[in-house]
């Protein structure tokens, strides 16, 4: 189980070392704060949890996969999402979601196997300092939309 625990910790600093040296886009940043909300415990996966938090007005961020079975499913969130004024990102795979959510296992070289797919997320806390670059880059998003 220490086995486990350790792999999943030695791939989270590659993805940060990477953008220190150049410009970091949409994508990476919102990757950097979803491990930043992971280790806060700060993240409610899956439509039962995400409902609960955006109905609590906890959510700070919501992430909805475009590639969702269920008509009924992305309609409740967006609703959810509209009413509170929370901020919805759409992502095109529910597969990159559940990597992004930690809902994998990660091999020896770092990559990711056994990727469970998550149709929704939630960030209820950002962890961390939210004056980062990643954080400032999703800011900044929004405020351009």
């Amino acid at each position: 189980m220490s086995d486990v625990e350790g792999e999943v910790s030695t791939p989270a600093p590659a993805p940060a070392a990477a953008p220190a040296g150049g410009p970091m886009d949409l994508n990476t940043a919102i990757q950097e704060v979803l491990k930043q909300a992971y280790i806060a415990d700060g993240l409610a996966r899956g439509i039962r949890q995400a409902a609960q938090a955006l109905d609590r007005r906890q959510a700070l961020l919501c992430l909805l996969a475009n590639n969702v079975d269920a008509p009924g499913y992305s309609q409740l969130i967006e609703a959810l999402c509209q009413e509170h004024q929370i901020r919805l990102l759409k992502v095109d795979s529910s597969k990159t979601l559940g990597e992004w959510a930690g809902l994998c296992k990660y091999d020896k070289e770092g990559n990711a196997r056994k990727v469970v797919a998550c149709s929704c997320l939630v960030v209820t806390d950002y962890g961390g300092s939210t004056s980062s670059q990643a954080h400032s880059i999703i800011e900044n998003y929004f405020k351009s939309k």
